[in-house]
């Protein structure tokens, strides 16, 4: 990875604050990544503010997952992908060889396009995380953080009497909120959301937005979605991939009324995507 000086993390940092009055969570510069031979990201510039909700947007296949995936470094499951550039959290470089991965993804958590809750009962979906991370080590903290992950993900009072029933035995909007209960019961910094909604009904949909906005007050957000109603509902900011490459970014009002770039307007008013 290309290390930035520290004046310049300073500056960028400084500069985001006196422009938006929104702290840079999460600051991405020269970001590439190649699956072999074959490049799917380009010099990605990115700056992600604290407590908003950042959304990327853009047809299939031009990367705005595969940056996603980079935030928590999921990539580097994938034997032939290789990331460059400078991804930091709190100005602390994340593919600093004296990163846990492990703690990272604690702090970046992340949910996925399916619902994917463990085979195991709800109660046991939330406390997995912080058992394994020794968050907690009485019954008692293990309710208490059970509960609060459920109510914060708008799901305890459904389930509250059914806690030792099988996660998978939820409807598909209720498994992706256990998902995101699950996700921020370890206390992340950032939630990362792939997709959260493609695999759910209009119902579910609405409620998983407006737990989004709900869950922003108290942790910075970063979805994938191919709906530009929802990211305009959900989002902030808005950023635009096209063919591995960032077209633009601002504020989400500002570039679905007015964006600066041809390709942005013809991708939000459809006319290819």
């Amino acid at each position: 990875m290309n290390i930035m000086s520290e004046a310049a993390v300073e500056e960028t940092l400084a500069n985001r604050v006196a422009e938006e009055q929104a702290p840079v969570k999460m600051l991405c510069r020269n970001v590439s990544v190649h699956y072999g031979a074959d490049q799917a990201l380009y010099d990605v510039d990115l700056d992600v503010g604290e407590h908003q909700v950042t959304a990327l947007i853009g047809p299939s296949g031009c990367g705005k997952s595969t940056f996603l995936r980079c935030l928590n470094r999921m990539n580097d499951t994938i034997d032939i992908c290789k990331v460059s550039g400078d991804i930091r959290l709190d100005g602390e470089d994340i593919y600093s060889p004296s990163i846990d991965v492990v703690e990272l993804r604690a702090n970046v958590g992340m949910v996925f396009q399916k619902p994917n809750p463990f085979p195991k009962s709800i109660y046991e979906n939330v406390a997995y995380g912080p058992r394994i991370h020794g968050l907690a080590s009485s019954k008692a903290e293990f309710d208490e953080i059970v509960e609060k992950s459920l109510t914060r993900a708008g799901l305890f009072e459904e389930v509250k009497d059914r806690l030792q029933s099988p996660g998978t035995g939820l409807s598909g909007g209720q498994q992706q909120r256990l998902c995101i209960a699950r996700a921020i019961a370890v206390g992340p910094q950032v939630i990362l959301m792939d997709e959260p909604c493609s695999a759910l009904d209009p119902i579910a949909t609405a409620r998983v937005e407006e737990l989004i906005d709900e869950l922003r007050q108290k942790y910075t957000i970063v979805i994938v979605t191919h709906s530009m109603q929802q990211a305009a509902r959900v989002s902030q900011r808005t950023a635009m991939f096209h063919l591995g490459k960032l077209v633009e970014e601002g504020a989400t009002d500002k570039m679905f009324t007015n964006p600066d770039d041809q390709r942005t307007q013809d991708y939000i008013t459809g006319r290819f995507g």
